[in-house]
């Protein structure tokens, strides 16, 4: 089976990405599962209930997200209504929504996805490292295809959870910094890693935000608004090729996809 990861899906930018790109990279490539890191959805920052209906109307399957989920007040109810879109695993007890959840495919295969968040350089959660293990382990008594989105700021820490996991997931995959690395790969246990899926978003930016107003908050140190940026748009992320029997990845392919391209 064919699983399509959408690096986070930036504003309004983003969602026209995907909403213009996603219906035709769908049947060019017999995607039969979608997954979209979409916690920066609405206005650059956070995602709203309207946001993520419209992402999953688009053909989106699951919505993961990260450390900006908690941005917009009126997602908060949305995230235990909804088992279609994800938090991190790794909040403590009493947050809303859910960090995983086990879902049905087009072809009808069972896939997983867990939804974790780094520590370095960011909050002081618990460590997504011992989570995973008792995530995982509850997951593939269900399916053997487990899809982790792991949401993070230090490439040594997504490194280490490929790593660790190797062999006991279908795919670790980086979200967070918006900037698609090049060193996809299938590890010795037959997990699919990238350190970073990219950024679906406006192309001539800084990592999806207006440039003009990233380059002046550089040059004064003064605190300013981001928008999100304009113009040309582009979806970015991973294409997984998985074996439905065992859960390996065989092939992870990176896009990066422009409406018309």
């Amino acid at each position: 089976m064919r699983i399509l990861f959408i690096g986070d899906v930036v504003g309004r930018a983003g969602r026209r990405a995907v909403r213009e790109v996603l219906p035709l990279l769908k049947r060019e490539e017999e995607i039969d599962f979608v997954v979209a890191n979409g916690e920066n959805a609405a206005g650059g920052i956070g995602i709203t209930p309207e946001k993520a209906e419209e992402l999953l109307s688009m053909g989106v399957d699951v919505i993961t997200s990260g450390n900006h989920i908690w941005k917009k007040r009126e997602i908060l109810p949305y995230l235990d209504r909804h088992p279609r879109i994800l938090r991190p695993a790794n909040y403590p007890p009493g947050a809303p929504g859910r960090g995983s959840g086990v879902y049905t495919a087009r072809d009808g295969t069972r896939v997983a996805v867990l939804n974790l968040e780094g520590r370095v350089f960011m909050r002081p959660l618990e460590s997504p490292f011992r989570v995973s293990e008792q995530q995982i382990e509850i997951l593939k008594g269900q399916t053997p295809i487990v899809i982790v989105d792991f949401h993070a700021e230090a490439t040594s820490e997504k490194m280490a959870m490929g790593w660790f996991l190797d062999g006991e997931v279908t795919a670790v995959i980086g979200t967070h910094t918006h900037v698609q690395t090049s060193d996809e790969r299938i590890l010795p246990g037959g997990t699919a890693y990238i350190t970073d899926a990219g950024m679906t978003g406006p192309v001539n930016s800084v990592i999806g935000m207006k440039k003009e107003i990233a380059i002046q908050g550089f040059l004064t140190q003064l605190p300013n608004r981001f928008e999100v940026a304009t113009g040309e748009v582009e979806l970015q992320g991973v294409i997984l090729e998985v074996e439905e029997t065992t859960g390996r990845a065989l092939e992870i392919r990176r896009i990066k996809r422009k409406p018309g391209g």
